[in-house]
């Protein structure tokens, strides 16, 4: 597979998740939802760190956890770069272009939305505020996609949790975060293929 498939791979994935979030951001204040399905909302959330809303304590946490981002992409672009040289399966420039165009999606935010938005909090942002929420580095990541398939209250007969509410699937999540799952889903399915050497 050529590398500029690969590109036109990232590059799309990167225009549907920047305008999916740029669109939520400035059309939605914090924590609103709007009910598509029983089963599916669109639910505007902002995650301060990484998988889950998982945060690294102290005050250079958000830093870190973004550097860290930022070196991570540079290992999977090299990765990106070394498998089509290498003339690797397609299942797997494809994983790669997703996983990277995920990761980048997501760096766009923590990066530049601190600078870029005014704060979400009772009112809709403002795309190039002249009152940004944060600084360069300290961005939030925007997650609108929730589809609390399972709602419900345990029987009390369950073991530790009996009597508790029990949501399925908990998780507000982004078209970056959904092209990084896709990808490990290819490379999971076809991995035979993709991890034949």
């Amino acid at each position: 597979m050529k590398s500029k498939y690969a590109f036109l791979i990232i590059l799309l994935v990167l225009i549907i998740d920047q305008w999916s979030k740029i669109y939520i951001k400035t059309h939605f204040i914090l924590n609103e939802a709007v009910r598509v399905f029983s089963w599916f909302q669109i639910y505007f959330v902002e995650n301060e760190g990484a998988a889950w809303g998982t945060k690294i304590p102290g005050e250079y946490g958000k830093l870190l956890l973004t550097l860290f981002r930022i070196i991570a992409v540079i290992g999977i672009g090299y990765w990106l770069i070394t498998a089509t040289k290498k003339q690797q399966p397609k299942v797997l420039i494809v994983s790669i272009s997703l996983i990277l165009a995920g990761a980048l999606g997501n760096i766009i935010d923590s990066v530049f939305y601190g600078i870029l938005f005014n704060h979400s909090y009772g009112q809709i942002a403002t795309l190039f505020s002249n009152e940004p929420y944060g600084t360069l580095l300290h961005g939030k990541v925007v997650d609108m996609f929730y589809f609390p398939l399972i709602d419900t209250t345990l029987p009390n007969w369950v073991p530790i949790w009996g009597g508790e509410r029990f949501r399925f699937f908990e998780p507000v999540f982004n078209v970056a975060d959904s092209a990084i799952c896709i990808a490990v889903g290819l490379m999971i399915i076809f991995h035979k293929k993709v991890f034949k050497s």
